[in-house]
């Protein structure tokens, strides 16, 4: 009897832990859904929607969840009042909406941006919540009192902030890719207190006539968020940055490896599978490379895999590997299948929109939510074929978020539960 009551304890706990979405990209940072889910296929305003929440203010930060809760950020449209929401999962209900940071003198975002696009990170007991520059703060997710407040971190977003913060296992790590500074910072989780910093070593090589730096943001911006991958038995933070990605310690902060390229403004993640990294060059022409994850110094030459550019590349969808198979969808609506060791192209739809939010897989579905509210779902394998079309009003900038059953899909005013039955 004890041993069965342990074992229904453990299954338990692993159906809980299953049915967290703690970081905007799911549990493996990766876009991966649990599979032992069931989600709908149909969806629309009058189908399968359990409950629907509004969301006041204008916000792209993705929904995260840890067990019954649902962390968002939000902020007013002129950038001054920057709020944390916590939603209760089965109802829908507002449990949490504060007001924790007030800004004087926001920063500029431009429109398509927001002034709450980072996406929270969620453990048990805690919720992480970043607007960039103007405030990051670590809430107790049981009292909802607000344990710790760091609006001192200096970076002029130029164009609104974008990365989402990254928990490893004693830091909350920060990107910062401004205008003025680019830099990486990572936090103690208990008290908020700085443990490390490292400066960007990119030499951006633009002087003006008299020797200074000239003020070119957007060539020196970025809002892609790290990752972990391991080699060799390390762990390395995995962050694309301004005409480079990196590999740091995570625990020090100390750079491991850079591998250049030409662009800048990356917000799509990387993924790490099957032993290589894909990572996203950004805008001006946007570059996809595989790349192996080993080495020291200047990589750029030994590790590259494959690499291929144009308008099928993403500058904002984060990307999913499954089976051997690299699946993208372009900012311009074009889906495309590749070969993740090769970078061979399989095939390539439109399937119809523009699109931010990152891919999700389940299963042999991946579903794709565009700027105007569709959700396209198709199949998985070497021949595209498009299993349904959805729609609902306002659009999505955020990532969509996965609990057991069902889907929690934040529009652009809204938050969906989104369930069979």
């Amino acid at each position: 009897m004890i041993r069965v009551l342990l074992f229904l304890i453990l299954i338990l706990q692993f159906t809980k832990a299953n049915d967290n979405w703690p970081d905007y990209r799911g549990p493996s940072h990766d876009g991966t859904v649990n599979e032992s889910a069931v989600l709908p296929l149909e969806w629309s305003e009058e189908k399968n929607v359990k409950w629907k929440t509004a969301i006041h203010g204008r916000a792209w930060s993705s929904p995260v969840i840890w067990e019954n809760q649902i962390w968002l950020t939000t902020a007013t449209n002129d950038g001054k009042k920057l709020s944390g929401i916590c939603i209760n999962k089965n109802d829908g209900k507002i449990t949490y909406d504060k007001l924790l940071f007030e800004i004087e003198e926001p920063q500029f975002a431009h429109k398509f941006n927001s002034y709450a696009s980072p996406s929270p990170a969620l453990e048990e007991g805690h919720a992480y919540l970043h607007w960039g520059s103007p405030g990051t703060a670590c809430i107790d997710t049981k009292s909802l009192k607000t344990i710790w407040r760091r609006p001192d971190l200096k970076c002029d977003h130029f164009r609104g902030a974008g990365s989402s913060p990254f928990i490893y296992k004693n830091l909350i790590i920060l990107t910062m890719d401004g205008a003025d500074q680019q830099y990486l910072i990572a936090l103690n989780k208990t008290n908020g207190k700085t443990v490390w910093r490292t400066d960007r070593s990119t030499d951006f090589k633009d002087l003006d006539a008299n020797g200074k730096p000239k003020r070119d943001g957007d060539m020196r911006k970025c809002y892609a968020t790290p990752i972990i991958a391991r080699s060799n038995g390390r762990d390395l933070l995995i962050s694309p940055g301004a005409r480079a990605a990196w590999a740091y310690d995570p625990i020090t902060g100390k750079e491991i490896w850079q591998f250049r390229y030409k662009n800048h403004s990356s917000a799509s993640r990387s993924i790490f599978v099957n032993g290589l990294l894909y990572i996203n060059s950004g805008y001006s022409v946007a570059e996809l490379f595989a790349v192996k994850p080993e080495g020291t110094g200047d990589v750029t030459d030994s590790n590259k895999v494959w690499g291929t550019a144009g308008s099928t590349i993403p500058k904002k969808p984060s990307p999913l590997v499954h089976e051997g198979l690299l699946y993208i969808c372009s900012d311009s609506g074009i889906a495309s299948c590749l070969e993740a060791s090769t970078g061979k192209e399989v095939w390539k739809e439109r399937i119809g929109g523009n699109y931010s939010a990152a891919l999700i897989r389940h299963k042999n579905r991946i579903y794709a939510f565009s700027e105007d509210g569709k959700g396209i779902v198709f199949s998985t394998g070497r021949t595209f074929k498009k299993l349904a079309e959805n729609q609902l009003p306002d659009g999505f900038m955020a990532s969509p978020a996965v609990s057991g059953n069902a889907l929690f899909l934040r529009t652009k005013k809204d938050l969906y539960r989104i369930e069979e039955g």
